[in-house]
This record gives structure tokens, C-alpha cells and sequence, in this order.
């Protein structure tokens, strides 16, 4: 008579050694597209450049004929958002230079039909952020702080990751960020090549704003 195992495997340990090899083969594939996700730009939000309707160069508009910022983004010092300029604001020009260029058919139709622009955002934040653009303005930061150097760009990418910790290393020494409020749209502004100036001038702007940034959960997680 055949002595009985001593010790046998539970039934439901079949079902697990399936999952066990799922889990071998499953999971660095999982880790690999995780790795993947993470690093791409519209997550990292690094040299994101999407195309948009209209190929609008800032470098153009910018950086050879000298436009302001504020002519477009008008309402960067006194609101939370930077508002896109409605297509009047692109006719003013375009009435009369290259009023029939082909680069320009969404913008005709946009003042004819009264329909807007479909531009696509590029600097986009969570939506759980709160950023505020006259804040920031206000205190002497300039646009190059946060969009790179939008007057060399034939098609705006991001530069910065815009992530927390980023926001967190400005607000905790905000001095080396800081120019003069008359400077902020100045894409040719440099501070001061002399690092004793340069500290000197950032001290001084940060007393004469008042700067004190918070860096509360609160200031940005409303």
C-alpha cells in the first residue's frame, strides 16, 4: 500500500503559477513603458513643440522685428492668464502685409467667419496648479525665466520642466530670477556679468518688489 505525500500544493496554486509567469514577463515590459511615458516630452513637458494651425514664428515677430510680448499677450500684468490675441489683433498688420499668403488661410477665415484660432497650448499646467502671470510680472520675473528664448523660435517649445520642485528652487531664492519691471518683455535683457552685481542687484530688486514668495501647499494648490 502506496504511502500518502506528505506534503501536496493547494489547487489554487496552479492559477498562481500562471500569474507568477505573467508577472515575470508582464511587468518589465510594464516598467518599460512606464519609463518610457515618463520620459517623453508632453509629460516631462520639455522640448514639447506641438504644430499649431497657423505657423506663427516668434523669431520673426520677436526677435527681428522687435514685437512686445504685451502686444499679443495683453493680459500678462493684470491677470492670472496670458490671454492669445484675437485674430483682429493679427489683421492689424495683415491687412496690408501678405494679406493673400497661403500660411495665412486659417487667420482670413477666423476674421471672416468670426470663429477663433485653434492654437494649441503649449505650456500647459495641471489643472490642480495654480499659476498666476501678473504675480509674477509684478515682481520683476521675466518671461525668459519660464519660456526660454521664445525670440529664436520658429515654433515655441517648452524649455523648463514647470514641474514642483522647479517652482519650489525659484521661490525659495527668487533673486537670481529677478530684473527690473521695465525689463520683464526685454528678451535681450542679462543681468549684470559680475556675480557680486548680479547678487547685489537681485537683493535689492527682491526688497524694493517685496518679494517673499510662499512656499506653502496652498500658493499653488488652491
Amino acid at each position: 500500500m502506496d504511502s500518502e505525500p506528505l506534503w501536496t500544493f493547494p489547487k489554487w496554486a496552479n492559477q498562481a503559477a500562471v500569474g507568477v509567469l505573467l508577472a515575470v514577463v508582464g511587468l518589465p515590459l510594464y516598467a518599460g513603458l512606464l519609463l518610457g511615458y515618463g520620459a517623453h516630452p508632453t509629460t516631462l513637458n520639455v522640448g514639447y513643440q506641438p504644430v499649431q494651425p497657423v505657423p506663427y514664428s516668434h523669431a520673426l515677430h520677436v526677435g527681428k522685428l522687435g514685437l512686445d510680448c504685451r502686444y499679443c499677450h495683453t493680459t500678462v500684468e493684470h491677470s492670472a492668464m496670458a490671454a492669445l490675441p484675437p485674430t483682429d489683433v493679427c489683421m492689424n498688420c495683415h491687412h496690408a502685409i501678405l494679406p493673400d499668403a497661403s500660411q495665412l488661410g486659417e487667420i482670413r477665415k477666423s476674421y471672416v467667419e468670426g470663429t477663433p484660432v485653434r492654437w494649441v497650448k503649449v505650456h500647459d499646467l495641471a489643472e490642480y496648479v495654480y499659476f498666476n502671470h501678473s504675480a509674477h510680472v509684478t515682481a520683476g520675473v521675466g518671461c525668459l525665466e519660464c519660456h526660454g528664448p521664445v525670440q529664436q523660435m520658429e515654433r515655441v517649445r517648452t524649455v523648463a520642466p514647470l514641474n514642483m520642485a522647479w517652482c519650489l528652487e525659484c521661490h525659495r531664492s527668487p533673486e537670481s530670477h529677478l530684473r527690473p519691471r521695465d525689463q520683464v518683455t526685454n528678451m535681450d535683457w542679462t543681468a549684470p556679468a559680475d556675480e557680486q552685481l548680479r547678487t547685489a542687484l537681485g537683493k535689492e530688486l527682491r526688497e524694493k518688489y517685496h518679494v517673499n514668495p510662499n512656499t506653502d501647499c496652498v500658493t499653488c494648490h488652491r
